[in-house]
């Protein structure tokens, strides 16, 4: 059994449930629609986001329908997200699948995006999930200025470390914090309950993001070198902004350089990692998202001991502890 499913099992039959409420909830009249929604649902991961919502509803009261329709809510905001990141990313593979975009082309991914959006609106108006509603919202909102704010400094490379955090928060922690949310406002929680669970999630998220910093320093199975894909693509993650404001002028200068102009140089994104690893860079980041990690394991200290509370403690140590 994967350490997933060993997380998972205070809400397997739940989640076991969720699935043809899932499909229902996604149903159209329309036969290509219901084509692409059934590929979409085909190649699902490992629905970390609906298990967070069944995991915190559980540890606070009893699953209910909201809770499924929190769980569709959050599912569906996420597939529309990404469906659109494909067309704008122009990426033809998502979790090694071919992406909507590249088997339906550009003009039917954001067709079927905006259609999972429209998805989102209805169902929780039609069943008045106001909360429900809010809480995703806030979250497709925090993503969108994530990314944005991300764009705006990666031209000209000045990310400091509360940027970056500030980056992360929006793009990555506040889907999962969406989660913990949803969950605990499923159940009719106090709303100090709701924007508890809200912040664990939003901790839990950041360490989430930094550990996956983390992978493109380790080495491939395939190369036995580094991936050095972030700076590849010109992104600004915490080991190397570390390394940056600990390097002599002339260092930061060449990392800069090279994160600019030479990205696509092999040899020269191997020096940068070289010197990122040897400025502490990687250590620091391990760190911080430990100190994340713990921060969010605080939280959970004043609900009592239950099946649910500890499948979410192992799912925070899973969080930092995974190979991908």
């Amino acid at each position: 059994m994967s350490q997933i499913d060993e997380i998972k099992k205070p809400v397997q039959a739940e989640m076991d449930a969720f699935e043809p409420k899932f499909r229902q909830f996604m149903a159209s009249n329309v036969a290509l629609l219901d084509r692409i929604t059934y590929y979409i649902i085909k190649r699902k991961g490992k629905q970390l986001r609906p298990m967070l919502v069944f995991l915190t509803a559980k540890m606070l009261g009893e699953i209910n329908e909201s809770t499924y329709r929190g769980a569709a809510l959050v599912e569906l905001m996420h597939t529309a997200t990404l469906v659109h990141d494909d067309v704008v990313d122009d990426s033809d593979r998502r979790r090694g699948f071919f992406s909507i975009n590249a088997l339906w082309k550009n003009k039917v991914a954001v067709l079927v995006g905006d259609y999972l959006l429209s998805k989102v609106l209805l169902l929780s108006v039609e069943n008045e999930e106001h909360e429900l509603l809010r809480l995703v919202s806030t979250a497709v909102r925090e993503m969108s200025e994530g990314e944005l704010l991300q764009i705006e400094k990666a031209r000209r490379l000045d990310i400091d470390e509360a940027i970056y955090f500030e980056i992360i928060r929006q793009k990555t922690a506040s889907l999962i914090s969406s989660c913990c949310g949803v969950g605990a406002a499923s159940v009719n929680s106090t709303p100090e309950r709701v924007e508890t669970m809200r912040t664990f999630g939003e901790r839990l998220g950041i360490a989430f993001q930094i550990k996956d910093d983390l992978f493109d320093y380790q080495l491939s199975n395939k190369s036995g070198k580094p991936s050095g894909i972030d700076i590849k693509e010109q992104k600004m993650t915490l080991p190397l902004i570390y390394a940056l404001n600990h390097a002599s002028r002339k260092n930061k200068k060449f990392m800069i350089n090279v994160v600019k102009r030479h990205n696509q140089n092999r040899q020269k994104v191997e020096e940068v990692m070289r010197m990122v690893q040897e400025s502490g860079g990687i250590e620091y980041a391990e760190a911080k998202m430990r100190e994340y990690q713990s921060s969010a394991l605080q939280l959970l200290e004043q609900f009592p001991t239950s099946q649910t509370k500890q499948a979410l403690i192992q799912l925070a140590e899973y969080v930092i502890s995974r190979t991908k």
